[in-house]
């Protein structure tokens, strides 16, 4: 019975020789060598040199990847570096971003975590020495060092690049489809905002200068009557509201692209394309703000030159604004520690190790976004061995910023917290979850029980039916 012949890119069993030896007889010069199947269906035989027996066969193997991806006519080749196939992937989505089939948002997001993530970690590698328990260990890595979101992107990106490779025939599978998933934490219950907390909200806001100043009402008074997305918001221009029916035509946002600025693109996907039916006190809201003047291709919320603003500076105007702490003299507190960390000639990295903190702990602290304990004052200025009068001053501002607030009970709110009011409010009212997703455009209903809705839909109809369905036992 013949034997079998090789698949096609393939070679059979690999053996190894001696070709050269010392002038003590010690070998120090091998071949290796196998037979392999070409493109064309004829077997050759393929050699291979190495000073040692492993040298040569890894050599040969090297040879014949190199053979395999020029047979397959690639644009990349086994002994290519995994950063070559990341450049090539970065281009293509780059294409895809251009098209509009991909957002600008997203090739930054994965651009950030393949450049300070990914390539760190495999950059370097050859496509041909990528295996799945390789990129398992890598992927787990991630996950324990910086957590689990990060470890979940790399390991798309990861994925994506060797994809590309395989469709480029430098491999032969994706090593990624058997990597462990990573498993998410299971997920809070959405929180929203009830009507006391929001009368609270509304009322803390209007008497905080900076975030008036920063126009937050008027907004916070949107984002509830519409439920729309932050960038979204800013992206709505006048021509794109009728003050007399109340509709309000959702179609762009705005984000921040690398290289780019702020951009007014399209919305997320095509579901977030709609058209709202604003309430009347919303519409009074706009009517306010429609001064003469105005130009209908700007802006609704505009920043104080007529242009769009940056959301991730509304954001943090947001975290300002239910900061848990003063504003001014968790600002001095903030500007003192970080005057005498630097004058004790500590980086903010090596101050955190020395304490054994997390890495970003002190940057939050010099930017006034942890409220500070007494207990970590006194480490800090410890540490930055401060004595007399300004530790002293230092200590009475941990003191008064400690201070209760009414802006402690904000301390968990996010911008996101008024969708989810929104799609709670509406669920309230008996709106179905296909109406409540249309509303805050979603083309999966279930996206919008599952995470934005305050709590689970309730039927106050199934027991009076089961009540007349079933009569219990005597």
């Amino acid at each position: 019975m013949a034997r079998k012949p090789l698949e096609l890119g393939t070679w059979g069993k690999i053996r190894t020789y001696v070709t050269h030896t010392n002038e003590k007889g010690k070998a120090d010069g091998y071949r290796a060598a196998t037979y392999f199947r070409d493109f064309d269906g004829r077997t050759r035989q393929v050699e291979a040199n190495g000073r040692s027996a492993t040298a040569a066969e890894s050599n040969l193997k090297t040879k014949l990847l190199e053979r395999t991806s020029a047979g397959r006519g690639s644009k990349l080749k086994g002994s290519d570096k995994f950063a070559l196939a990341a450049d090539l992937w970065l281009k293509k989505f780059r294409q895809m971003v251009k098209e509009g089939r991909r957002s600008a948002g997203s090739l930054d997001t994965y651009r950030c975590h393949l450049d300070r993530t990914v390539l760190p970690a495999l950059g370097e590698l050859r496509l041909g020495e990528m295996t799945t328990p390789l990129v398992d260990k890598v992927v787990g890595a991630i996950r324990d060092e910086v957590g689990q979101a990060t470890a979940r992107s790399c390991r798309s990106i990861i994925s994506g690049v060797l994809g590309l490779a395989v469709r480029y025939g430098a491999l032969g599978s994706n090593p990624v489809r058997d990597v462990e998933r990573i498993e998410g934490l299971p997920k809070k219950k959405p929180r929203s905002l009830t009507e006391a907390e929001r009368e609270a909200w509304f009322r803390h806001i209007q008497e905080d200068e900076d975030a008036v100043r920063a126009d937050l009402p008027d907004l916070t008074m949107f984002l509830l009557a519409t439920g729309v997305r932050i960038g979204e918001s800013l992206g709505l221009l006048w021509s794109q509201v009728d003050l007399h029916s109340g509709e309000v035509e959702i179609t762009h946002q705005i984000i921040r692209a690398t290289g780019q600025g702020l951009i007014r693109t399209g919305t997320k996907s095509s579901a977030g394309e709609r058209v709202l039916m604003a309430p009347s006190w919303c519409v009074s809201m706009l009517r306010n703000r429609a001064v003469p003047g105005i130009r209908m291709d700007g802006p609704v919320f505009a920043d104080s030159a007529g242009g769009f603003r940056d959301p991730s500076n509304v954001s943090r105007d947001f975290r300002m604004a239910r900061s848990p702490v003063g504003g001014l003299v968790r600002q001095n507190l903030a500007t003192h520690l970080r005057d005498a960390r630097q004058k004790a000639g500590l980086t903010q990295k090596e101050t955190s190790r020395r304490l054994g903190w997390a890495d970003s702990r002190i940057s939050l602290i010099e930017r006034a976004r942890l409220k500070v304990s007494r207990e970590d004052a006194v480490a800090l200025l410890d540490l930055y061995r401060q004595r007399g009068a300004e530790r002293a001053a230092a200590l009475a501002m941990v003191d008064v910023a400690a201070e209760p607030s009414e802006a402690d009970a904000f301390s968990w709110l996010t911008s996101h917290v008024f969708r989810k009011t929104t799609a709670t409010m509406l669920d309230d009212a008996g709106q179905s979850a296909r109406q409540i997703a249309d509303q805050l455009g979603h083309a999966r209903p279930s996206m919008t029980q599952d995470v934005y809705m305050g709590r689970k839909a309730k039927n106050p109809g199934a027991a009076s039916a089961l009540e007349a369905a079933f009569k219990a036992p005597e």
